[in-house]
Parts: C-alpha cells; structure tokens; sequence
C-alpha cells in the first residue's frame, strides 16, 4: 500500500558552484548537483506538446485502494481526501519536470534567491498569479499556509518535513524570505514544494477556523483546476480553470489539456476491472502481475479498442516490502525478524505467481546509485566509524545483506528447507522454542502474526508464506479490511505487519526524517511506519540532509542502506521495470516521447488530450513509446502481485 504524503515528489536540488559565491545568486530555476537544462525563457518542456488542443474528458480510477473519500481538505490527519486534489488544485513556488529529477522552476515565484550563507531564500511571488476566486497570490499567503501546515492541526508529515525550516518572512507584498537552521541544500526546494493556499479559506469573519475543523469548505487555491461535479465518497470530477493565470507560462505550457478529469472509485478491484473493459472509465494501471497477464484480454483489446502496454522508464526502484511494527515486543530481536524473512520463497512466488516478471527488492534504493554493495567503501566508512559503538560488527566485517535466495537443488545449501532450518535455530537463540502446540518464549507466549491488507490481492502471497511460518510453529493471521480502516489502524500503529510501498526518488533526502527518524516513530499518522528508533540512523540522516555534493549524497544515502539492511526491519518484496498501463484508444493523443522520470497517472493528466478535443501535431499511433534521453530504470510494484 502507498501512503499518501502531501509532499513535492518530482523536487530538485541546487548546483553547487552556487552554494559558493560571495554574492546572493538569484534565477529563474533551482538546482543542486547539476546544470540547468532550461535557461531563462524556455519555451516549453521537451516531453510536451505545445500544440496540445484543450477540451475533453478523461475518467480514470485512484492508483490507491482508497475506498472511498470524506472530506475537502487534503492537509489534515483525520479522514481521506479526494483522489489528486493537491496535484489539481494547487500551484507551488517552485515546480519539477519530468526530464530532471534535481531540478525545478518558477511557478507562483518568478524569482528564487539563495543567501550566501544557504541560511536563507526569498521568492519573488509572480505578480500575475491568482487564486481561484480573483485575489492575487500574495507572500502573506504563502506564510500563513506555512504556518498552518506546520502547526497542530496539521497532519504530522507536514511538521516533520519542514522542521528545518526556522520562519517564514514577509518582506514585501510579493516577497517572502524563509530561514533555516542550518545550512542545508534541499531546503530550498522544500520550501519552494509548499502548496500555498489562500487566507481566505476557512476565514468566518476576522476568525480563522482551526485548520483541523475545516472538512467540507473546498480548498481556495491557484492550480490549473478546481472542484467540478461531485458525488460524495465515490467519485469527483476537476473542472479546467479556463482563466488559469499560469496557463500562457513555459512550465505549463502544453500540459493540464483536459477540461474534466473525473476520479471514480470502486470497492472491489474485479468489478473495477470489468467496468473499465464496459467503457466505464478510460485509463487504468495494472499492479498485479496475473491480472495483467489473464485479466487484460477481451475482444475490446483483440479490436484494438483497449491499448495493454508497458511502458519503460528511467526511475529509480521504488521501495516495498512487509514492514513490522517495531513497537511490538515480539519483533524487537533482530533474530526473529531475519527468521520471518527466511520463510518467505520470492523464487517460488516468482515462478507460480508472478509469471516471471519482478527483481527482488534488495535494499531501501534498489537500482540506484544509492544501493549499498559489498562491503562499505572508504566514503561510507569515514561516517560509519564515528558510529562503530552503536553499529553491529557486522556492518564493518560482512557484504550488505540480501535476501534470501532459494535453489531448487537438494545440495545446494539453499533450499526453503535450509532457510526454515536457519530461521528455526535464529529463533531458538532469540528465545522461543515449539512446544504445546506454539512457538513461544520464555513466559509462554505465542509467537503470532497478524498481516493486514486492504485489497486481498496479497492473499496469494501470504497463504504460501503462512504455510511456511506455521512450520516453523508462528501462527499467522491474514485479515482484509477496507482502505480507510487499514489507513487509520497504521495511522495509530495498531498492527503487527503492513505491505507498504514507497516511490523510489532520484534524489533522496529530507523526507527520510519522516521514513526513518526517531522524531516521527511515536507521532500518529506519521510515515515512520517501522516505529524506528536508531541513534546511529538519526546521524546518518543528519548526513544525508546536510550533503552538500552529489558524492557525499551517495556515500550518505549508501551507508544508510547498508545500516538498514543490517537492521532486517522488513520483508522485501518486489519490482519491475515498467509501467503496466491500458487505456481506450479512441480518446486520447500523447507527445511522440517518454520523459525519463515520471509516475504514469500523473503523465496522462498532465501531458496527454483528448483525441475529441480537435487534431494536433506531434501525436503516436498506438505502438509502445520509448524514453526520449535515457536508460531504462526499475519500478515498484505498488498493491501486490
């Protein structure tokens, strides 16, 4: 399961040759480790069409198993929001592209100013910028949704992933100033991902209502379309904003072509299948691997009416495993948890399951440059040494975990028998042994799993996995229960074991304070799911936010990899390489490339149009586009098998 975070997924970094000079440098984009592809005054994206028509409609289902939704304000802890609202309805200061992965540029800010000392940036607010109802965007709204996001009534990612963030400053109508803690090369990307909202919203008289009581009044906001047609919990249609005040600006140029992108939510994911296949929807990406290979058939697909193809991409491997909740007694050993993954045959699933189409996620940044490999390298080691007290020998002396392999070949030593053999003795030395009837411990207590899922396309993982585990004497539970249960039963860290998932980046950084740090693991709704408490991770953390080179990232970001692995938190799951992706033919146009780094919902809302709309430069036929600049990557696979 993906866990929704309100965050800037496609944020980017500054060059440093700028972090250097003696002088506040001030531009139009924002980057770290890299030059600017894009100088001032581009005309366009090279992914988009600027020729795009707008008009027309394109239904579609959420990525997610949300079930549902019960409330307009996206920002807040309790209940779930509508499916894209933030992407649909709200503009940022700053934002990315889909061709630079540690790059972006000026949205509702024309102009980024990074201080000399990296202890500040100020933007200057565009001055044609406007929100929905007329007002202008002014730089006291973008301090009061700063304020209000990193408040109380706030979901708690919000104060985590802007905790160093010192203030917000007006210094002008149009100029805002944000100061830092400290010196920090992703900060000003962080702030420029803020998704500025008016002062208006919520405001009754001179009184603002608290931000955690606004449920039903629709967010006031600048994007490129507002709230259309709703039928409440089940689905909701975005209207295009016809007078969007960025429409005629390069970085939007060609995209948001739509004039009605409608969200339809089903409960069961069979009858979501065959209601696409009867034309009640236009689009749809395929997570599990048997359903793509059996399911996405029919005459609409044999006529060509339905498009099945997969298509490539230059992402970083998104992460995804069974994670355990740490806060529980039972999986505080290291031992036990190394046991449980042994019981797991990827191998097997592999070949039975899957049809033969994932890798095995190896680490946290599985195919990419931040993967831990062999043994740590002189980089790592000169941040692990510092640490070596609170680190198991094993980090210094042994190759980075990986997972469990099994052979088919009786001699081999590493056969499912020989994993349960192992995983029987690491139990054995944590302290639990089979005896009536159970694998307890000392007091007696039974060793038992609960895994949670909300969709029950995981059944067929955990029901060869159980019958594993349940040799070794654990008891095992699989329970599915809806999308926003399971959602809150996580959000206050009620469950023994969750498939979780997150989007690999080609830049990682402040948001694994929230992932990973000690801060977040006791916060409700927080995305520290493990409930992980590490000294020795909080300092790489510390690392991998401060880096201010891109070698100091990979050596940061490397030896957190291999600390973690160390650590056996999770079951490792499984990736791909491409997006499973079908859609009606008749509907829809696309630009002649692939960009390299995209998120296929977001690719079709944003840079596809509608066939109905009128004819356009610059359209395919049907066949399977390939990247415009890249090698092909690895992805996640995102709900199961």
């Amino acid at each position: 399961m993906r866990r929704p975070m309100a965050r800037f997924w496609t944020h980017c970094l500054l060059a440093f040759g700028l972090w250097t000079t003696a002088t506040a440098w001030a531009a139009h984009a924002y980057a770290q480790f890299g030059d600017i592809r894009y100088p001032a005054g581009f005309a366009h994206f090279s992914y988009v069409n600027p020729a795009a028509p707008k008009g027309g409609e394109i239904v579609l289902v959420p990525p997610t198993r949300q079930s549902n939704f019960d409330k307009y304000n996206p920002f807040t802890l309790k209940g779930s929001a509508p499916p894209a609202m933030l992407s649909m309805l709200f503009d940022t200061l700053l934002v990315g592209n889909m061709d630079e992965p540690t790059t972006a540029y000026g949205l509702l800010a024309s102009d980024i100013q990074v201080a000399s000392d990296r202890m500040s940036v100020t933007f200057q607010i565009h001055p044609q910028a406007r929100f929905h109802n007329g007002d202008p965007v002014l730089a006291a709204d973008v301090r009061h949704t700063f304020e209000r996001l990193t408040s109380k009534q706030a979901a708690p990612q919000y104060r985590t992933y802007f905790s160093e963030v010192k203030a917000a400053t007006v210094v002008g109508e149009r100029s805002i100033r944000f100061d830092f803690v400290r010196p920090n090369s992703e900060l000003p990307l962080i702030v420029g991902s803020l998704p500025v909202f008016s002062q208006k919203w919520g405001l009754q008289g001179k009184v603002h209502t608290p931000l955690d009581q606004m449920v039903m009044e629709v967010p006031i906001a600048s994007g490129p379309y507002r709230v259309g047609p709703v039928q409440f919990g089940k689905d909701i249609t975005y209207v295009r904003d016809t007078a969007y005040w960025a429409k005629d600006l390069n970085v939007r140029k060609g995209l948001f072509n739509f004039d009605r992108i409608t969200y339809k939510i089903y409960k069961d994911s069979t009858a979501q299948l065959e209601a696409f296949k009867a034309g009640e929807f236009d689009y749809m990406q395929s997570f599990i691997a048997r359903e793509w290979a059996r399911a996405f058939t029919g005459r609409a697909f044999e006529r060509g009416e339905l498009i099945k193809a997969e298509l490539p991409h230059g992402n970083a491997g998104d992460f995804q495993g069974f994670q355990f909740n740490l806060r529980r007694d039972k999986f505080k050993d290291v031992r036990v948890r190394q046991a449980i993954a042994l019981a797991m045959d990827f191998e097997w699933l592999n070949r039975q399951l899957f049809y033969n189409a994932y890798s095995r996620v190896r680490g946290y940044f599985v195919a990419s440059d931040f993967e831990a490999k062999g043994r740590p390298g002189n980089d790592e080691l000169a941040l692990l040494q510092p640490l070596k007290a609170k680190l198991p020998a094993a980090v210094f002396e042994q190759d980075v975990p990986q997972p469990p392999k099994t052979d088919l070949a009786v001699d081999s030593g590493h056969t499912l028998r020989d994993h349960l053999r192992q995983a029987r003795d690491l139990l054995k030395d944590a302290g639990w042994t089979y005896r009536d009837g159970a694998l307890r411990n000392a007091t007696g207590q039974a060793l038992t799993l609960e895994f949670l899922d909300s969709s029950g396309s995981m059944g067929r993982v955990v029901t060869p996995f159980a019958k594993n585990l349940e040799k070794l004497g654990i008891q095992v539970q699989y329970k599915v229960i809806d999308f926003a249960l399971l959602q809150k039963r996580m959000d206050v860290f009620d469950f023994d074991i969750v498939s979780n998932r997150t989007v690999g980046s080609e830049a990682p950084g402040t948001e694994l304070l929230e992932r990973f740090g000690s801060k977040s693991a006791d916060v409700e709704g927080s995305g520290n799911v493990l409930g992980l408490k590490d000294p020795a991770v909080d300092a790489l953390l510390d690392k991998v936010v401060s880096a201010t080179t891109r070698p100091e990232l990979v050596a940061s970001l490397r030896a957190l990899d291999r600390v973690l692995r160390h650590g056996h938190y999770v079951v490792p799951h499984w990736y791909g390489a491409v997006h499973r992706v079908s859609w009606r033919d008749a509907a829809f146009a696309r630009p002649a490339h692939l960009p390299r780094y995209y998120q296929p919902e977001t690719l079709v809302t944003s840079v596809w149009w509608s066939k109905r709309a009128g004819a356009a430069p610059g359209a395919l036929s049907t066949s399977v586009i390939a990247p415009s600049n890249a090698a092909v990557g690895d992805a996640a696979d995102k709900k199961g098998p």
